[in-house]
Formats: structure tokens, sequence, C-alpha cells
């Protein structure tokens, strides 16, 4: 006999320990993951592959674990890089577009227009400024005249 109990409800059948619930026989830590390369490792098997003679290539992906339709895709890629490497080609001024033309007018009057309010901006100091002393001009003849001032008139 078995020293596992069988839990009601398993229709399976497989044996389970006692308080812990069954999986329907599946070993939860025996999943597979996805193997991830480096370039580099890529590099050296697809340079491997390709000098080992033709009756030792597929020793090579055996000991690796490898298929050749893997180790193909990655020669096309290596070769891929090579043909679509930049060229030194010198980089050429980037033209004006429609929208970077109406963005340029737009910068153009904006710009026109703040130079236009500066300028409003320093009148107006101007006559601020002209307006104080006018004010203490006119206090100090209407002190001197003996007038009584705005601010001390009842």
């Amino acid at each position: 006999m078995s020293s596992a109990v069988q839990v009601p409800g398993d229709a399976g059948g497989a044996p389970a320990v006692a308080g812990v619930p069954s999986l329907g026989g599946v070993d939860p830590s025996a999943r597979p993951s996805r193997r991830a390369f480096t370039a580099e490792y890529r590099a050296r098997v697809v340079a491997e592959y390709e000098a080992a003679p033709d009756g030792q290539k597929s020793a090579v992906l055996r000991r690796e674990g490898l298929y050749q339709s893997q180790v193909q895709k990655w020669m096309v890629a290596r070769d891929s890089l090579a043909w679509t490497a930049p060229a030194a080609t010198p980089r050429r001024p980037h033209r004006r577009t429609a929208d970077n033309a109406a963005d340029s007018h737009e910068t153009d009057r904006l710009r026109k227009e703040n130079q236009r309010l500066i300028g409003e901006l320093a009148k107006s100091q101007a006559v601020v400024e002209i307006m104080g002393k006018l004010q203490g001009l006119l206090e100090a003849i209407s002190e001197s005249t003996g007038t009584p001032t705005s601010a001390s008139r009842p």
C-alpha cells in the first residue's frame, strides 16, 4: 500500500500528501523558463558553428542545446546589422517644413510684440516718474505761496 492519501474530488487518481492540495499532477518547480542569450554568447556560437566542418555542426547544436533555426536566425541578424550599419555620410542640414515655417513666423510675431510692449512700458515708467516730479514741484510751489495742499484741506 501507498503512504499517500487520496484527496476527495481528485479525479486524476494521483496520490497526494495529506494537507497539501493536488495541482493535477503538475510540479510547479518543473515549469520551464525561457532562456536568454547574450550577444557575446550568440556571436561565439555562430562563429563556432560556421567554423565546424559539415559533419560536426550538429554536435555544436547538441552540446549547446540549440536548434539549427535559432543559429540561422542569429546569423541573419548579424548579417543584417552589417548591411544596415550607418555609413560615414555627412548629415544634411535640417530642412524647414511647413510646420517649422509657421512656428518661425509665430516666433517672429511674438518677438516684435514683445519689443513693442517693452517700449510702451518704458514710456509708462517715464510718465509716472515725470508725474511724481510734477507733484513734488506743485507741492513745493504751494508751500512757498502759502496755499494749502490737497492733503491738508478739510
